[in-house]
C-alpha cells in the first residue's frame, strides 16, 4: 500500500512545514486531516513540484488543475495544430484551480506556486463538495466518502468510486513519505474507518457502459471504461481510419493506480493496461475508438495503446515473463484482427513516437525505456530478427540487434527519472539494455551524439531518459561508414557511430525501402514532419483544418538515406462531431529518422528497395 504523512509531535522544523499546512487547512475548512492527507497522497504523493504543472495539468500537493489548449496540444492527446484543442481544454473538470480561487479568494498564481495555499484550496474544494451533498461537516472520515469521490472529477460512478476507494485505503493503512524537497509527512493509520459508500449515489453520476472485452481467450481480461474525455468515439477501421500500429507503454505507477487515473478526466488513457505480477489485463477503451495515449494525434488515430505496470527506470524488475507473454498473446490477437504487420516498424514503444510539432519533440515520453526486451518480445510474437549478425557495405541496411541480456550499458538515473522515490541522487548503474550508444566519431571516448531538440547542438548524456543518443533493438538504418570495430549510420540528419565488432550488434536487413532526397541532383534537404494532416484546401466547408509544419530542428540532408517503415499512407484527419474522416490527396512515408520515427512527403523523396533499383 502507499506510504503516507502526518505531524510528528509538533516540531517547528522547516521539513515539517507542509505537515502543518495540512493541519491548518483541515482545521480552517473543517475537513478531517486524514481525508485531506489521503486525497493529496493519491493526487501527488504530497509533492509540491516547485510550482510546476504536472503532465496532467495539475499544480501542487492537491493537484489543482488548470489545463490550457497549449497543454492539450502537448499532452497525450497530441492535439498540436488541431482546432479542437480549445474545446478539449474547456472541460470544467480540468479547471479545479479556478474553482479553488473563487472559494478562497486566493490568486491563481498563489494556488499554483505556494504549497500551503494549494493545500488550502484543496481543503476548500472538499468542504464545498461536502456541502453540496447536504451533509454536515463531520470529524468522522467515513462521512466524507462522497466529497472525496467528487474530488476525483470523474464523470462515471466507477471512476469516482475507484478514486475514493484508493483514498480511503490509504487512510485506513496510513503512510509516511519524504518529498523531493525534503518535507517529512505522515498519515497515521485509521483501521476502524467505515466509509459511507452510499453517498456515491448522491453525486448522480452516469454508469459507464460495460463493453465486451476485445481480448484473446488466453489472457485474463476485464473491461473498465476510461473517462470519455480521455479519447474520442470513432468507428475504426470501418470508417476508413486504418489501425496499423500498436504502441507499448509503461504506467510509471501501479496497475491499480493507472486504471483509476484513466477513469478520471486527465486527457490520457490507453486501450489496455497490463498487470506485472500475472499478466492480467484491463481494457479501458474500445479498439474502434481513439485513446489519447501517444502524445501525437496522428499516431492516436491509427494505433492501439497498451500500458504495462512498471517504471522505465527500473523496467527489469517490473517487466515479468507473465506480462511479456500475456502482452504477446494480446498483440498477436490484435495484429491478426486488424492486419497489423508483426515487426518493429508497427509494434513500437512510446519512445519511438514523434512529437507532432517542433515544440513538443523534447518532451515526448521515453517509456517503456531501455529495459524492455524487444528482441525477446518479438520472438514471443514469432517475429524475431532473422539472419546472422553482421554488417553489409556502405549503403546497405542493418537492423539493430544487441541482445539485451548480454548488452550492458552505463546509464545515469536521477530522481526526476524515477517516480518511485528509490533514487535519492543521480546514480550511474550498469544494466542490461536494448540499445547501443551513438557517438560523433568511431572512438569510445568520443562525445555521445546530442539530439537537436534536447541538446541544441551540445553532446548527449548517459541519462536514462536521454533517448537522443541511442539506437534501439529492431530499428533499421542505412550504413554510412565502417572503421574497424565501428559502424556508422545516417541518424537524425548526421553521421553517427556505434561499437559493433564483427557486427555483433546488428543483423543485415533485406527487403526494405530506403528514401533519400527527391531532387534530380539529390541536393535539396528533405523536410520531416511529426504529423500527417491533409492540406487546408482539402477540408470540407465548415471544418477548420488542422495545421502542421516541418520539425524545425530536423531535415534529411543531401546525400543521406533513411529506412521507410511502411508503404506511404494518405494524409488524413478526424472530427468527432459528425464522425467525419477527411482524406488528403498526398501520401507520406514514415521513416526511422532517429530513436523516433518521422514523416516525409512521398513527392519530396526518391524511394528504392535496399540493394535494388528505383521504384
Amino acid at each position: 500500500m502507499p506510504r503516507v504523512a502526518q505531524a510528528t509531535g509538533g516540531s517547528d522544523a522547516a521539513d515539517a512545514a507542509r505537515q502543518r499546512s495540512f493541519a491548518d487547512a483541515a482545521a480552517e475548512f473543517h475537513v478531517p486531516q486524514e481525508v485531506l492527507l489521503g486525497v493529496a497522497y493519491q493526487e501527488s504523493a504530497w509533492e509540491g513540484h516547485a510550482g510546476q504543472q504536472s503532465a496532467e495539468g495539475g499544480y501542487g500537493p492537491m493537484h489543482l488543475t488548470d489545463v490550457t489548449p497549449a497543454m492539450i496540444a502537448e499532452s497525450d492527446a497530441g492535439a498540436a495544430g488541431r482546432a479542437d484543442a480549445a474545446k478539449l481544454a474547456a472541460n470544467p473538470a480540468l479547471h479545479t484551480l479556478q474553482q479553488a480561487a473563487k472559494l478562497t479568494g486566493l490568486s491563481s498564481e498563489k494556488l499554483r506556486t505556494d504549497a500551503a495555499s494549494n493545500i488550502r484550496g484543496g481543503a476548500a474544494l472538499l468542504a464545498s463538495y461536502q456541502r453540496g451533498l447536504h451533509v454536515k461537516a463531520s470529524a468522522d472520515p467515513g462521512d466524507w466518502y462522497g466529497a472525496v469521490a467528487r474530488f476525483s472529477q470523474a464523470t462515471t460512478q466507477q471512476g469516482a468510486k475507484a478514486f475514493a476507494n484508493r483514498v480511503f485505503a490509504t487512510v485506513e493503512h496510513g503512510a509516511t513519505r519524504t518529498t523531493a524537497d525534503g518535507q517529512h509527512l505522515r498519515l497515521k493509520d485509521t483501521p476502524e474507518i467505515a466509509p459511507d459508500t452510499g453517498q456515491l449515489a448522491e453525486l448522480h453520476l452516469a454508469t459507464a457502459k460495460t463493453a465486451a472485452t476485445e481480448c484473446p481467450d488466453t489472457v485474463d481480461c476485464t473491461y473498465v471504461a476510461a473517462d470519455p474525455s480521455n479519447g474520442q468515439v470513432s468507428d475504426r477501421p470501418a470508417n476508413g481510419i486504418r489501425i496499423d500500429t500498436i504502441v507499448i507503454h509503461d504506467t510509471e505507477s501501479s496497475y491499480e493506480a493507472a486504471v483509476t487515473t484513466f477513469q478520471q478526466p486527465k486527457t490520457s488513457a490507453a486501450h489496455y493496461v497490463m498487470r506485472s505480477s500475472d499478466g492480467a489485463v484491463t481494457q479501458m477503451v474500445p479498439t474502434k475508438d481513439l485513446a489519447f495515449h501517444a502524445g501525437n494525434y496522428s499516431t492516436n488515430m491509427h494505433s492501439i495503446g497498451i500500458e504495462h505496470e512498471g517504471y522505465a527506470a527500473h523496467g527489469a524488475a517490473w517487466y515479468t515473463e507473465a506480462q511479456y507473454e500475456a502482452t504477446a498473446e494480446l498483440v498477436k490477437y490484435l495484429a491478426a484482427r486488424f492486419q497489423i504487420p508483426l515487426d518493429r516498424q508497427h509494434i513500437i514503444g512510446h519512445d519511438n513516437v514523434p512529437g507532432p510539432n517542433s515544440t513538443s519533440v523534447a518532451g515526448m515520453h521515453w517509456d517503456p525505456g531501455p529495459a524492455w526486451d524487444w528482441e525477446h518480445f518479438m520472438a514471443l510474437l514469432g517475429a524475431q530478427v532473422e539472419g546472422r549478425h553482421g554488417v553489409g557495405d556502405v549503403g546497405s541496411v542493418v537492423t539493430v540487434a544487441p541482445d539485451l541480456a548480454h548488452n550492458k550499458q552505463t546509464v545515469q538515473i536521477c530522481p526526476s527519472d524515477d517516480p518511485t522515490g528509490a533514487v535519492g541522487a543521480c546514480t550511474y548503474v550498469d544494466q542490461p539494455s536494448n540499445f547501443v550508444y551513438l557517438r560523433t566519431s568511431p572512438a569510445k571516448d568520443a562525445p555521445l551524439f546530442g539530439d537537436q531538440a534536447i541538446h541544441g547542438g551540445a553532446e548527449g548524456t548517459h541519462r536514462i531518459s536521454d533517448w537522443g543518443s541511442t539506437a534501439q533493438a529492431g530499428e533499421q538504418f542505412v550504413v554510412a561508414g565502417k572503421k574497424g570495430d565501428w559502424t556508422a549510420i545516417w541518424f537524425s540528419g548526421s553521421k553517427v557511430w556505434f561499437h559493433n565488432p564483427h557486427g555483433v550488434n546488428t543483423v543485415r536487413a533485406h527487403d526494405v525501402t530506403v528514401v533519400s532526397s527527391g531532387a534530380a541532383d539529390g541536393s535539396r534537404p528533405v523536410a520531416v514532419y511529426g504529423s500527417s494532416y491533409p492540406d487546408a484546401a482539402e477540408y470540407p466547408a465548415g471544418l477548420k483544418p488542422s495545421t502542421q509544419g516541418p520539425l524545425s530542428m530536423y531535415t534529411i540532408p543531401a546525400g543521406q538515406s533513411y529506412v521507410a517503415t511502411a508503404a506511404p499512407a494518405a494524409t488524413d484527419d478526424y472530427f468527432v462531431i459528425g464522425g467525419t474522416v477527411v482524406k488528403g490527396g498526398k501520401t507520406m512515408y514514415t521513416i526511422q529518422y532517429n530513436h523516433r520515427t518521422a514523416l516525409v512527403y512521398s513527392n519530396d523523396v526518391t524511394a528504392q528497395p535496399s540493394g535494388g533499383g528505383h521504384r
